[in-house]
């Protein structure tokens, strides 16, 4: 106790006077954390301009233009909503598709993807932008692709901390992967539902971390557009049961866990049953019951934990074995019924693709159809490094930097990369899903690597990191010299004069559990291996300039291998193509809309136009006529059927073609200049579809002495089918006048083996420019004389071929 009163007043103006450097060093620090923020916004905004600049090499080099095949469904149905409404969507019965079937649009749709466009034409309109619902369509994927970069980096930052954010985000902007499916004109549901992908895993990390129930109601809004926007919802729903099971069972149960889990299940349900195209499926389909069992397991590990602190040690013993016995017998019952309903189905109550990914040999053996889609085949090796480049080296790393330290939100993402791994190897569209998740490892790698070098190139400020580091040289050496200064007597007085008010605050539950992992990360066993150099041991300081330099040079690196492939591979549309001549100059070509332009102008409005499946999409959307298929795929039958009439011979396909009222058939033929993804190379899965319905298609009728051939060694059935007679009608001729080569077809390499091929019950209306697009007519009678009519055919596509009467050989794709 202090005797006098001048005692007190000294003391006290110790304090102040020690308590004055303190209050300014804070303010100090508050004012460089602020412009760091600031930094940090400009770095975000500028990742965000490289997300959507990034993917608008396609509007550059060609024009604004929809890609590929699914989106011109997506934009044929967007129009529909702009003109008719949101309500009138769930109403449309399609009558143009799947002749004379038709399809009920609004429910078997995901209109996730088709509300945000329309939601977006809508605010412009209302703000007097008269801007066309097409250039909407074209630039709502570049949009969204800045958008996931920004979940991306909340996703990093609530895992690990800010520079591992700002990292992930860099690399989710410019990850090629990620950018093959949300180019500018890539109107397709991955281009939002990635971006809905990764705010639902951020909202959940962030209700996990925070226990809070509000973040846990937006985490289920947020699956509630995931689920709308893209069948690849079914990833969540399996995934979170996987966290969910995995924290009881390593012990880390607690009531954050419950408040992320539950409610999200709930709510995520009763919103995914909302959803025309899902329905009851949320509650019947095998995908879903992971999600349901692990809902049940969670609620019986806390009712045990509950009775654990209200029972005495023997009685709750007792307890715990009649719960238990009662609990197997329970699940026991339910086992039972459940395997009886899913007995009761022949694919288990999942669907052909969920099946594909558990089983790879599934949909070869069994669904041809599925396993004809190029993206549904396993990836190449050399395709990870062409699609995440340098995060194949870094992903590993922060995989292992998981474990320090081992929190909930860090065990999430270990599951994440490892199921996108194995996801991604069994289908190569699913590279998709492994983008966010490499980003986000490689974001934790990449801040753990430059801190390790920022803390040997400055070790007096790398305390705090890459990011602690921009801190202190933002605030200059200045106030460095001033912070020195500092009586080192004077820090216990003030530590000591602080402490008594805040012993007594409570600390947040944030802090508390930030401790709690910072604790347990150094109880980490991986802390043995001081992985990424830890505090202890530090780099020497010319190792971390070198390393600096290094690691940033592998940076630019990665960008500029980025926006080669944006630029080169992802970039140009399906509809319009490019090839280089040797001497550098470029040729257009664009068969596929001068076809479809051609049909809508030339053909009768209620025309039916039978093709292989891949274009049914662009020519109702193109040429507004109705079509006999299209990327729909829902009814195997259906095209079995068109599978089977491309396989018959010329009277039995026309017969099948009358039965079905069609009046043109359109086959794509890349033989003349050297296109590959034309029907011939696609004949073979035509022949598999059709043989799985109809018995009388059998693939070896088909192939030759030398396997799939269309020479003179081709299978008879081969030769004698519509396909082969429709491609290569009066070929033979052009290709002589065109390259000099009687017959020689430029994508197979040989010449063909028929040549006088006439045709008796199908009449040739147009040929493209370039022979990539052939349309015949179904003819209501057979030709009677059919060696006249091919001969005058055969003059007049020459001429056409060869208007200067010389020989001149055509681009080559």
């Amino acid at each position: 106790m202090l005797s006098t009163a001048a005692d007190r007043v000294a003391l006290a103006s110790r304090r102040i006077l020690v308590a004055e450097p303190s209050t300014a060093e804070s303010t100090k620090k508050l004012q460089r954390s602020a412009a760091a923020n600031v930094v940090c916004g400009f770095c975000l905004a500028g990742i965000c301009l490289l997300a959507f600049s990034l993917r608008l090499f396609s509007v550059i080099k060609y024009e604004s233009v929809i890609h590929e095949f699914d989106p011109y469904f997506n934009y044929r149905v967007t129009q529909f909503l702009t003109k008719e409404g949101f309500y009138n969507l769930w109403n449309w019965f399609d009558d143009r598709t799947w002749y004379p079937l038709g399809r009920v649009i609004g429910g078997t749709v995901y209109p996730g993807l088709i509300w945000t466009a329309g939601i977006m034409w809508n605010v412009l309109h209302f703000f007097n932008i008269p801007i066309h619902v097409q250039e909407v369509c074209v630039f709502t994927a570049p949009l969204f692709s800045a958008f996931c970069a920004l979940t991306t980096y909340f996703l990093a930052k609530e895992v690990r901390n800010q520079g591992a954010g700002l990292f992930a985000a860099l690399f989710a902007a410019s990850v090629p992967s990620y950018i093959s499916r949300s180019v500018a004109g890539s109107y397709d549901n991955e281009g939002v539902a990635i971006f809905a992908l990764v705010l639902v895993f951020f909202l959940y990390v962030k209700t996990i971390n925070t226990g809070s129930l509000a973040w846990a109601t937006a985490n289920a809004l947020s699956y509630f557009y995931m689920v709308a926007s893209w069948g690849g919802y079914s990833f969540i729903i399996n995934l979170l049961p996987i966290h969910c099971l995995a924290c009881i069972f390593l012990g880390r149960m607690n009531s954050r866990l419950y408040v992320a889990y539950a409610p999200f299940i709930i709510l995520g349900t009763i919103e995914a049953a909302s959803i025309p195209v899902v329905g009851f499926n949320a509650v019947l389909m095998s995908e879903h019951f992971g999600s349901f069992l692990a809902f049940g397991v969670l609620h019986a590990a806390l009712g045990m934990q509950y009775i654990k602190h209200i029972l005495p040690a023997k009685t709750y013993n007792a307890a715990k074995a009649l719960a238990l016995s009662a609990g197997v017998a329970f699940m026991a019952v339910v086992a039972v019924l459940m395997v009886g309903y899913v007995m009761a189905s022949p694919t288990f109550g999942w669907t052909g693709r969920s099946l594909s990914l558990l089983d790879p040999t599934y949909a070869s053996k069994y669904i041809p159809i599925i396993a004809s889609v190029s993206e549904h085949q396993p990836p190449a090796w050399n395709s990870y490094f062409t699609d995440v480049h340098i995060l194949v080296l870094l992903a590993p790393l922060g995989l292992i930097a998981c474990f320090r330290p081992m929190t909930d939100a860090s065990l999430f993402l270990i599951l994440y990369g490892v199921t996108a791994v194995y996801f991604s190897g069994v289908m190569v569209r699913l590279m998709l899903v492994l983008a966010p998740a490499t980003c986000c490892l490689g974001g934790i790698a990449a801040d753990q690597i430059l801190n390790t070098f920022c803390k040997s190139i400055r070790p007096e400020e790398g305390s705090g990191g890459w990011v602690g580091l921009i801190k202190t040289w933002m605030d200059g050496e200045e106030s460095a010299a001033q912070s020195d200064s500092v009586s080192v007597d004077s820090r216990p007085a003030s530590s000591s004069t602080s402490s008594a008010p805040s012993g007594k605050r409570q600390k947040s539950g944030k802090n508390k559990y930030r401790e709690a992992a910072a604790k347990e990360a150094e109880a980490s066993p991986f802390n043995a291996f001081n992985l990424f150099g830890g505090t202890k041991d530090k780099l020497p300081r010319d190792v971390g300039i070198i390393g600096a330099l290094f690691f940033f040079g592998m940076l630019v690196f990665y960008v500029f291998h980025c926006c080669w492939v944006s630029a080169e591979m992802y970039s140009a549309p399906s509809i319009v193509l490019q090839s280089r001549s040797p001497q550098g100059g470029v040729h257009v070509f664009d068969d596929f809309r001068e076809a479809y332009g051609w049909l809508r102008h030339n053909t009768h409005e209620e025309a039916k136009v039978a093709s292989w499946w891949d274009y049914g999409y662009q020519t109702t959307a193109m040429a507004n006529r109705t079509v006999i298929v299209d990327n729909n795929t829902w009814n195997n039958t259906h095209i079995a059927t068109v599978g089977r009439a491309m396989a018959s011979p010329e009277h039995q396909a026309w017969q099948i073609y009358r039965d079905l009222d069609v009046k043109y058939v359109l086959v794509v033929f890349g033989g003349f200049v050297g296109y590959p993804s034309d029907d011939i190379n696609k004949f073979l899965w035509m022949v598999r579809i059709g043989g799985g319905v109809f018995p009388d298609i059998k693939e070896p009728d088909y192939l030759g002495e030398r396997g799939y051939t269309i020479d003179d060694k081709a299978g008879k059935a081969m030769l004698d089918c519509i396909m082969y007679k429709m491609s290569y009608y009066r070929f033979a001729e052009a290709a002589q006048m065109a390259t000099g080569r009687y017959g020689f077809d430029r994508v197979r390499n040989t010449n063909i083996g028929v040549t006088d091929i006439s045709l008796k019950y199908f009449e040739e209306v147009y040929t493209t420019e370039h022979w990539m697009v052939r349309i015949f007519e179904v003819k209501d009678q057979p030709s009677r004389d059919v060696q006249a009519d091919t001969t005058k055919k055969a003059r007049n596509t020459l001429k056409r071929v060869s208007p200067s009467g010389k020989n001149r050989t055509p681009p080559v794709w």
